[in-house]
């Protein structure tokens, strides 16, 4: 009897315990760690963190420039050029078959000269043949070229020279034989001296000035009229013109 009492007793204790056991709840899960459902276990491979660090805020955000795109048929404006340096004329003369020199302290260079020439022509004529006609009728006929050309003993010369040491710093003018053949110039000086400016010509007419800036060169640079004696001259003056202005000119005779 006892016996039956006993097994009793520990078939009951056996579900007691059973049932106790079944009432724990389970351990909860770490929020942090199932954020965007991925848990992380240090112990598990294979496992991702998804705890970050937040960035420094080292810039400001702003609104990006908006592009502009060209609009069809625009055209560009071209910049307002720069106005050259005034210039003063100093001197002019007209030379006919005579030589005439100058004296200048050229202080503050540089000094530009300019002169226009009207040299002497000459008529040369020339006998040539040529053939005209065709086939049975072609025959020789003479004819005479006549030519209009420049006077070679036609000159004029410009010279720019040191009054102190007669070093020449500028030698040059309008000739056939020496020099050149364009009818108008602009010669450019820029040693600071007390220069002597000789004008020579020969069988020609020429007409020269000479133009200096007015500060640096007097000591009142107002005492000039701007309107009639004053020019301005770029940084780099036309000195010769891309063709000559006037070219022999042949003529036929029949």
């Amino acid at each position: 009897m006892k016996g039956i009492i006993v097994r009793v007793a520990c078939c009951i204790s056996i579900i007691l315990i059973v049932m106790a056991s079944g009432c724990v709840a389970p351990p909860k899960e770490n929020a942090t760690a199932t954020k965007n459902g991925n848990i992380y276990n240090p112990n598990q491979p294979g496992s991702q963190n998804t705890q970050t660090t937040q960035t420094p805020n080292y810039v400001t955000e702003v609104t990006p420039f908006a592009t502009v795109s060209p609009a069809s048929g625009s055209r560009t404006i071209a910049p307002t050029p720069v106005p050259g340096d005034l210039f003063c004329r100093i001197y002019s003369t007209v030379n006919t078959d005579n030589t005439t020199a100058v004296v200048f302290n050229l202080q503050n260079p540089p000094m530009y000269i300019n002169y226009t020439v009207k040299p002497s022509n000459v008529t040369t004529k020339r006998v040539t043949t040529e053939w005209e006609g065709e086939g049975l009728s072609m025959h020789e006929v003479e004819k005479v070229l006549t030519i209009d050309t420049y006077s070679p003993i036609s000159t004029f010369v410009v010279k720019v020279l040191s009054k102190s040491t007669g070093e020449i710093y500028l030698q040059d003018g309008f000739g056939t034989q020496k020099y050149t053949t364009y009818l108008n110039r602009t010669l450019k000086i820029l040693n600071r001296d007390n220069v002597q400016i000789e004008f020579s010509g020969r069988n020609i007419t020429a007409k020269a000035m000479v133009w200096v800036k007015p500060e640096g060169n007097f000591d009142d640079p107002t005492q000039f009229n701007t309107t009639t004696d004053c020019a301005y001259f770029g940084p780099r003056p036309r000195d010769d013109l891309p063709f000559v202005t006037a070219t022999p000119t042949p003529t036929w005779n029949g």
